[in-house]
């Protein structure tokens, strides 16, 4: 099942619930998956890649966003964009634990042979190759400079 076939499942689900922040979210999802197969100018649909991709982007906005709420002291604000990050995270992979990540990546360090900071952006690229919607790309950067350095 395509994405958006199961966003627009999960949209009549939370509109007969009445759950407006699952609501809004999805919408916002919906929205963004509209704007980015029409933006690209082909009739055919977004790869999986491109749709975890976009996935990770709203949720990485909605986590700043909350942040930047949450240091204003403004917790009203932050709460709804916290919600809507767990809904939108329900349609993204597993996310691998540190310890995972940072396993992965050693094991990339060793067959490349990679030392020192200078090798970090080889490094960061294999990861994030290897690592695609499973990781975020700060946990990926902070893991590849601890392990370098």
């Amino acid at each position: 099942m395509s994405l958006q076939t199961q966003i627009m499942d999960e949209i009549k689900t939370a509109m007969k619930a009445k759950d407006t922040v699952a609501l809004e979210a999805l919408r916002a999802v919906k929205s963004e998956l509209l704007l980015a197969s029409t933006a690209s100018g082909s009739k055919e649909e977004l790869s999986e890649d491109e749709e975890i991709k976009l996935l990770q982007r709203l949720v990485k906005t909605r986590k700043e966003s909350a942040r930047i709420f949450t240091e204003q002291n403004r917790p009203d604000l932050a709460e709804p964009e916290l919600a809507q990050v767990a809904v939108i995270e329900k349609f993204l992979p597993a996310q691998l634990s540190e310890e995972e990540v940072e396993a992965v990546i050693a094991k990339i360090i060793a067959e490349t042979g990679a030392s020192g900071i200078a090798s970090m952006g080889k490094v960061m690229g294999l990861a994030s190759a290897q690592l695609g919607g499973t990781a975020e790309g700060k946990t990926i950067s902070t893991i590849v400079k601890k392990l370098l350095s």
